[in-house]
C-alpha cells in the first residue's frame, strides 16, 4: 500500500508540476482551457461597461453651454429637438440598434525601380613615377585614379483587399455629452456548437442621425470602433502555438 500512496502522490506532484510549466509557458489561461476540455464555451456574464478594467470617459471638446430660457404661455422651450416626446435614446441607459454595415475594398500596386552606374578611368598608368619604385608597385593597381560603382534597386508593393460585414448589435448608452451628443457601446455574442461569435460596437453618435425606429448606421458613429471576432476550437486550430509566436517575436531573422 506504501508503495501504492507512493506512487499515486508521485502522479500528482507531476501533474501539478506540469500544470505549472503551462501555466508559465502558455499563459495560466491554458489551465482554464484544458479544464473546459469537451465543454462549449461559456459566454460571459451582462455587465455594466463602465465598471470593466480599463474603461475612461471619453471627452471631446465641448461649445459654450447655452443658458435655457422660458417664454410665458409657450409649448416651445429652447433646446428642444421636437414639439412632443422623442421616443429615440437620449439618455443614460437607452437602448439604440446600430446597423453594422461594412464593404471595404482595396486594390493597390506600387512598383519602383532606380538604377545608377558611374565610371571614371584617367588613363593614367604611372602617376609621377610610382610604378618605378618596388614597394609602391606592388600596392598600387595597374591604372591609377580609375574608378567605377554600380547601384540598383527594386521595390514592388501590392495590397488587395476585401471585406465586407452587415449585422444588426443593440447598444446602451453609457454617456450623454455636454453638447447633447451620445456615447454608445454594445456587445453581442452568440454561440454556434464549440465556438463564439463575438461583435463590439462603440463611439459617438448624435441623436439628430438616430432613425425614427431607434436605428443609427454604423457610418455615422464618429470615432467608432467595431470589432468582430471569436473565439472556440476553429479559433485555436487557426491560431499558431504559444511557442511559434514567442519565437516570431524574438528571432530577429
Amino acid at each position: 500500500m506504501s508503495s501504492f500512496s507512493s506512487a499515486f502522490r508521485l502522479r500528482r506532484i507531476a501533474i501539478s508540476a506540469l500544470l505549472l510549466a503551462s501555466c508559465a509557458l502558455g499563459g495560466c489561461s491554458s489551465i482554464d482551457r484544458l479544464s473546459q476540455i469537451g465543454e462549449q464555451p461559456k459566454l460571459a456574464a451582462i455587465d455594466n461597461p463602465t465598471t470593466q478594467p480599463g474603461y475612461k470617459p471619453v471627452q471631446m471638446p465641448m461649445p459654450k453651454p447655452e443658458v435655457a430660457s422660458y417664454n410665458p404661455n409657450s409649448l416651445w422651450r429652447n433646446g428642444s429637438r421636437a414639439f412632443f416626446k422623442d421616443q429615440r435614446a437620449h439618455q443614460i441607459g437607452d437602448l439604440l440598434t446600430v446597423t453594422v454595415n461594412i464593404t471595404d475594398k482595396a486594390n493597390i500596386a506600387n512598383e519602383t525601380q532606380r538604377s545608377r552606374t558611374n565610371s571614371e578611368n584617367s588613363q593614367v598608368t604611372d602617376f609621377l613615377g610610382a610604378k618605378t619604385i618596388t614597394q609602391a608597385n606592388k600596392i598600387l593597381p595597374g591604372s591609377l585614379l580609375t574608378a567605377g560603382s554600380t547601384a540598383a534597386s527594386d521595390g514592388k508593393g501590392s495590397v488587395n483587399r476585401t471585406e465586407a460585414l452587415q449585422t444588426n448589435v443593440a447598444a446602451v448608452v453609457t454617456q450623454v455629452l455636454p453638447n447633447g451628443n451620445l456615447v454608445v457601446e454594445g456587445k453581442q455574442e452568440i454561440r454556434v456548437n464549440y465556438e463564439i461569435r463575438e461583435l463590439v460596437v462603440a463611439g459617438i453618435v448624435r441623436p439628430e442621425d438616430i432613425q425614427s425606429d431607434n436605428t443609427i448606421d454604423s457610418t455615422k458613429i464618429a470615432q467608432a470602433r467595431i470589432a468582430y471576432g471569436g473565439r472556440g476550437q476553429i479559433m485555436d486550430v487557426q491560431q499558431p502555438r504559444y511557442g511559434q509566436q514567442v519565437m516570431d517575436v524574438l528571432l530577429p531573422f
